[in-house]
């Protein structure tokens, strides 16, 4: 073997043993790089779960706050979590698409219990606890978990999502804040 042949041999052992599958000029477009692509962490697909979980039960709150809230100031707020939630929702299903990983379909029943008690409330106790479980506490869990997989998701795109929706989840706190203060 001559050297240039050692050297591409060489890089093709190094190149499948990292996992790396070698493109063919056979191969069609939509095939390259399939594998690697849909591989992620376990803890990448974990927050992709509990992103989407979470998503969802926000979205159902917030329709719900849409509804039922008395202050239109809180309406006008639910309507806009309905929104950035939903476009949050279908980004998180695409990337999970590209990804193989199969997110829920419902929000997780702790959230689906969350929402039985705040519905219980009515009026004025109704906007004030939807802010501040959906609005304030929620909120500061979801920011807590996009900044830790903005800073140690494995997988390029996923961290790439939760960086570019941690200032939209960052701008709800400061909405529901301003709201807490005026409904107490």
């Amino acid at each position: 073997m001559n050297r240039t042949t050692l050297t591409l041999a060489a890089g093709l052992i190094a190149a499948l043993l990292a996992g790396v599958q070698p493109v063919r000029a056979a191969d069609p477009p939509a095939s390259r790089g399939s594998a690697a692509s849909s591989a992620v962490s376990d803890s990448d697909r974990a927050l992709m779960t509990k992103a989407a979980g979470g998503g969802l039960y926000e979205v159902e709150a917030a329709k719900m706050a849409s509804q039922k809230a008395q202050s239109a100031e809180v309406k006008q707020f639910a309507d806009m979590l309905v929104q950035h939630h939903s476009a949050a929702n279908e980004e998180l299903k695409a990337l999970a698409a590209t990804k193989s990983v199969e997110l829920p379909k419902d929000a997780p029943a702790d959230k689906k219990n969350k929402m039985a008690a705040l519905e219980k409330n009515s009026g004025a106790s109704f906007d004030r606890a939807f802010i501040q479980q959906v609005g304030v506490s929620d909120h500061q869990a979801d920011i807590k978990l996009f900044l830790m997989a903005s800073r140690s998701a494995k997988d390029a795109e996923v961290k790439a999502w939760a960086t570019q929706t941690l200032p939209t989840l960052k701008e709800h706190l400061a909405a529901a804040q301003k709201l807490a203060g005026k409904k107490k």
